[in-house]
């Protein structure tokens, strides 16, 4: 039988997502990480800074372990959605690094804190365990990982959690028109 540790496993899963988000920047000029393809503004570059800022609280100062640098966008007297779109005199490279720093400072929280450590949101009501926050970036960074997908593939076609498409079946060009011909289908059957 096989040994389990719960923290690894959880790591593992937001790491994976981590990685994911971040290759979706690949290969794209400023311009399409930057631009919103949904009427809410979503965009690539924009997720990263927001998953920056909610590790950076997450992992920071939940456990007393502030996050060391500039305040995040996320607390004070920031415009709305402030974390979840670069200004121009933001570069990839600004955005990308914070993410990362702010992703290694997670990691030491998560090192140096059993699951059941108990830390408090700032701002939020009650306790909170690292097992909890742990499984909520899991969740909160797949979700997001997910929202590019979409843009991405939007931008330039690119499908597929890592680089190489591999977890993604082939379409042929007949693909959309099955889904757009049952989807026709099904809503005629309503009427």
């Amino acid at each position: 039988m096989t040994g389990s540790d719960p923290k690894t496993d959880l790591q593992v899963y937001l790491q994976d997502a981590r990685d994911a988000l971040l290759w979706k920047l690949d290969g794209l000029p400023e311009y399409d990480i930057r631009r919103p393809l949904t009427p809410t503004g979503t965009n690539l570059l924009g997720l990263v800074k927001h998953l920056a800022g909610a590790e950076a609280l997450y992992f920071g100062a939940t456990f007393g372990r502030p996050f060391p640098g500039t305040p995040l966008w996320i607390t004070g007297d920031a415009e709305p959605d402030a974390d979840l779109w670069a200004r121009a005199d933001e570069t990839r490279e600004d955005v990308v690094g914070l993410y990362r720093r702010a992703w290694a400072h997670a990691d030491e929280t998560i090192a140096a804190l059993p699951l059941d450590a108990v830390g408090r949101i700032p701002g939020a009501p009650g306790e909170t365990t690292l097992h909890r926050i742990l499984t909520h970036m899991v969740a909160e960074t797949q979700r997001h990982a997910g929202h590019a997908d979409i843009v991405r593939e939007l931008v330039d076609g690119a499908v597929g959690q890592r680089p190489d498409g591999l977890n993604v079946a082939p379409h042929d060009p007949a693909h959309l028109d099955r889904v757009e011909r049952a989807a026709k289908e099904a809503a005629a059957r309503e009427s």
